[in-house]
C-alpha cells in the first residue's frame, strides 16, 4: 500500500468509526456489532501506529465513548469513566493473565457477567444521592439526575455503616426482557386504537432493550422515563476506604445497592475460564441481556500498580461471546441513503428470534458484501448479532436455493432520486451525488446542522424537521432562518410556547462560532475538529474558498483528501448559494478574533504532544499556551514531533513512539524552566 492510499485508508476507517459512534451513543442506533466495531478499530491503531504522520487529531482512537447529549447539562467526571479492553478468544486473555503476572504474583481476579445496557455514574455525599452522569465521551458527560431518581433499584439514601461522607458509584442501567415485551405490546395497543395498519407496526416498535433503556435514561421527561420502569447493577465505586473489589461489592449490597449474585472471585485464569465456560448458555435464561464477561485485578493496590494506558485499565478486560445466529428466509433488499449519499443495502427477512427479539431486517453493508455473500432472491440466510444490535447477513445455505434464482444486483442509480451513482477509488460504498436534490440527504444535513456540536438549535428536533420538509415548511438548512410562524402554529401538536422556543432557537443559533458553522454545513470529512483547525487557519469562509487545495491540504492536520473534499464542496454552484444566504440571515462566517500568527515566539517552528495531567495547568490551557508562543498542537507522536510533554499518567504508548522516534520527552518542570 503506497504513502497516499494508506492516508485515504485510515480517514476512511476514522469516519467510519466516527459514524458508528454517532450512531450508537447518539441515537441509539447499532448499525454493526461488537466485534466488527473493535476490529475496525484495532484496523485503524496498527495503521495509525506504523504511520503516525497520517493519525488525524479527530481520531476515533483518541476517544473513549461517544458524544455528548444535546439538552442536559456538561457535566466533568472525577473518575474519567474508561472503556475496556476486549477480547473474544482464550489466547488474549492468557495474553493478558501473562502481562498481569509480570507484576502481580499469583493475581487473583473478580469475574463478573457483562450486563447490555447504558453505563452510569452516581454521585453520594453524605449518603444522599446527589447526581446521576451518563458516560458522555468518558470525561464529561451528561446531567441525567431527575430521570435517575426515577429508578428504583437505585437508593435515594443509604442505610448501614462505613458509608464516606462523598463518593462515587459507576452502574449499568438496563431493561429487563419481561418489560421491553410490555412497552412493546403498549406500543402496539395504542398503535392499534389509533388505527394505525399492521404492516406500519414493526416500524413502531422499540428494537432491543439496551436501545430502548439509552433511550430513555436522556428523556426530557422524567415522568415518561420512570414509565420504562429501567432497572440498574451497580458494579464498582471510588472513594471508599476499603483494599478489595470483592469487600466493595459486599459493603454496596449492605448499603442499599442491588449487586448482580453472579460474580465469582478466580485464583488464577483456568478459572477464569471456567467460569465464562459456565455462562455462555447459562446466561440466555436470565430476565436481562448479558454480552461477555468481565474479568478484574481483586487486590486495588495492585490495580494502582498496574496503571491505565491512554483509555482502559490495564487490570481489566472484558471477554465478548460469540455471536448468535438464526437462519431465515430473504424477502427482499432496499437502499438506504444516509447524509453523506452512501446508499447501504439492507436485507428484509422472514420474522427470526434472535438474542431474544425478532429480527426482521439486517445490514448487507455494500456491494461488495452483497457479491461475497453470492445473494440471490428468496435465498435462505443465517443472520448474526452480538449481543442486541441491528444483525448482519453472513452467508446464504446454497443448497436450498431455489431453482432460477435471480442474483441481487446493486442499483446503479440512487433508490431515492434516480441520479446515477458514483465510487471514489478505493471505497467500498457507492454515493449519490445529487447531495442538495437527494431527499434522505437534505433531511440528514438539516438534522446535522441542528445538532449541539453545529448551530445548537434549541426547540427543533430531528422529527420536527422531518415535518417541516414533508410540509414544505422548509427545503434545505437557510429557511430555517426565514420559518413562516402560522404555518407552524397550523400543524397538529404545535402551540405558541414550542413555536416561540423554535424561534428563539433559531436567533440564539446565530451566536454560534464560525467553526461550528463551518462543521454544521456538512462538508464531507470535515468533523468538528477539522472545521476547528480550518477556521483558526483560515479566519474567515471567504479565505478558505479563495484557497488553493495545496494550501488547505499543507495545513497541520488537514492532509489531501480533505482538501480535495472541501475544494468539491464550493465548487458546486448550490453550496455557495447556501453560503451566502446564510450570511445574510447573520450567521458567523468569520473569527471574532483572527489567530495570532507568532512569528518570533518561544516555540515558532515547534511542534508538540500534550499527555497527561499537570500540577500548574489543564490540559487545554497548556495547549493554548503552546499556541499562544508559536507552538503547534499535534495529537500523534511521529518522527516529525518536536516535544511531547508529558504530565502524570500520560499514555505509555506515546512515550514508547517518542522515545523510538528520538522526539524529546518534557516534563511540566522541564516546560516550565524553558518559559522561563
Amino acid at each position: 500500500m503506497n504513502l497516499s492510499a494508506t492516508e485515504e485508508k485510515i480517514n476512511q476507517l476514522a469516519e467510519k468509526i466516527h459514524h458508528y459512534n454517532t450512531q450508537y451513543y447518539q441515537h441509539s442506533i447499532s448499525e454493526v456489532s461488537d466485534f466488527e466495531f473493535d476490529k475496525l478499530l484495532e484496523e485503524l491503531i496498527k495503521l495509525e501506529e506504523e504511520y503516525p504522520q497520517f493519525k488525524r487529531p479527530d481520531s476515533p482512537t483518541l476517544r473513549v465513548g461517544g458524544d455528548i447529549s444535546e439538552g442536559f447539562e456538561t457535566v466533568t467526571h472525577r473518575y474519567p469513566m474508561l472503556s475496556l479492553s476486549n477480547t473474544y478468544n482464550e489466547e488474549e486473555l492468557l495474553e493478558f493473565d501473562e502481562r498481569i503476572r509480570k507484576t502481580v504474583d499469583n493475581p487473583v481476579y473478580v469475574c463478573e457477567l457483562k450486563f447490555d445496557g447504558v453505563a452510569i455514574s452516581l454521585r453520594y455525599e453524605n449518603g444522599i444521592f446527589t447526581q446521576g452522569i451518563t458516560r458522555g465521551d468518558g470525561t464529561q458527560g451528561d446531567d441525567v439526575t431527575a430521570n435517575v431518581r426515577t429508578i428504583r433499584d437505585i437508593p435515594l439514601k443509604l442505610k448501614g455503616k462505613n458509608i464516606p461522607n462523598d463518593f462515587e458509584m459507576r452502574g449499568e442501567v438496563y431493561l429487563s426482557k419481561t418489560q421491553f415485551e410490555i412497552l412493546n405490546q403498549e406500543i402496539v395497543t395504542k398503535a392499534k386504537e389509533k388505527g394505525v395498519e399492521e404492516e406500519k407496526l414493526p416500524d413502531l416498535l422499540l428494537k432491543n432493550p439496551r436501545n430502548a433503556a439509552s433511550g430513555a435514561i436522556k428523556m426530557k421527561d422524567s415522568a415518561e422515563m420512570a414509565k420504562r420502569k429501567l432497572s440498574c447493577f451497580i458494579y464498582d465505586a471510588y472513594g471508599t476506604p476499603f483494599d478489595s473489589h470483592t469487600s466493595i461489592l459486599e459493603n454496596l449490597e449492605k448499603w442499599g445497592f442491588v449487586v448482580s449474585d453472579f460474580y465469582r472471585k478466580a485464583n488464577g485464569i483456568s478459572e477464569v475460564l471456567e467460569f465464562i465456560k459456565e455462562w455462555e448458555q447459562k446466561r440466555l435464561e436470565l430476565p436481562y441481556e448479558t454480552d461477555g464477561v468481565v474479568i478484574k485485578i481483586n487486590d486495588l493496590d495492585k490495580r494502582e500498580e498496574l496503571g491505565f494506558t491512554s483509555k482502559s485499565p490495564r487490570w481489566a478486560i472484558a471477554y465478548k461471546y460469540k455471536a448468535e445466529e438464526a437462519q431465515s428466509k430473504l424477502e427482499s433488499v432496499v437502499y438506504q441513503v444516509g447524509r453523506t449519499g452512501a446508499v447501504t443495502p439492507v436485507a428484509n427477512l422472514s420474522p427470526v428470534q434472535l438474542s431474544g427479539t425478532t429480527v426482521r431486517r439486517a445490514t448487507l453493508h455494500n456491494e461488495g458484501e452483497i457479491k461475497r455473500l453470492d445473494l440471490h432472491e428468496g435465498d435462505t440466510v443465517f443472520v448474526e448479532k452480538s449481543g442486541e444490535i441491528i444483525p448482519k447477513v453472513t452467508r446464504v445455505v446454497l443448497e436450498l436455493r431455489e431453482e432460477n434464482a435471480k442474483p441481487i444486483v446493486f442499483p446503479s442509480a440512487c433508490p431515492e432520486c434516480q441520479t446515477e451513482l458514483s465510487r471514489e477509488e478505493g471505497e467500498a460504498a457507492y454515493y449519490c451525488p445529487n447531495e442538495n436534490g437527494c431527499p434522505p440527504q437534505i433531511l440528514a444535513k438539516i438534522q446535522h446542522f441542528i445538532h449541539r456540536k453545529a448551530m445548537d438549535i434549541d426547540g427543533i428536533g430531528g422529527k420536527t424537521v422531518e415535518l417541516f420538509l414533508k410540509e414544505n415548511i422548509i427545503k434545505d438548512v437557510t429557511d430555517l432562518y426565514n420559518l413562516d410562524r402560522e404555518k407552524i402554529l397550523n400543524l397538529e401538536g404545535f402551540k405558541e410556547k414550542s413555536v416561540d422556543n423554535i424561534f428563539k432557537g433559531v436567533e440564539k443559533s446565530k451566536n454560534q462560532p464560525f467553526k461550528s458553522v463551518l462543521f454544521a454545513l456538512g462538508i464531507r470529512h470535515v468533523g468538528a475538529s477539522i472545521a476547528e483547525i480550518l477556521a483558526e487557519e483560515f479566519y474567515s469562509i471567504d479565505n478558505l474558498m479563495k484557497a488553493k487545495e495545496e494550501d488547505i491540504a499543507n495545513v497541520f492536520g488537514i492532509g489531501q483528501r480533505i482538501a480535495e473534499s472541501i475544494k468539491l464542496y464550493f465548487s458546486q454552484e448550490k453550496n455557495v448559494e447556501i453560503i451566502e444566504k446564510l450570511k445574510a440571515a447573520g450567521l458567523k462566517f468569520e473569527q471574532a478574533e483572527k489567530k495570532k500568527v507568532v512569528v518570533d515566539g518561544l516555540f515558532s517552528g515547534k511542534s508538540f504532544v500534550v499527555s497527561g495531567t499537570f500540577q500548574n495547568f489543564e490540559r487545554e490551557e497548556l495547549k493554548e499556551k503552546i499556541k499562544e508562543l508559536g507552538g503547534k498542537i499535534s495529537s500523534s507522536v511521529s518522527k516529525k514531533l518536536d516535544y511531547l510533554l508529558a504530565g502524570d499518567k500520560a499514555g505509555s504508548s506515546k512515550l514508547e513512539k517518542a522515545e523510538k522516534a528520538g522526539v524529546t520527552v518534557l516534563s511540566e518542570e522541564g516546560f516550565l524552566k524553558m518559559l522561563e
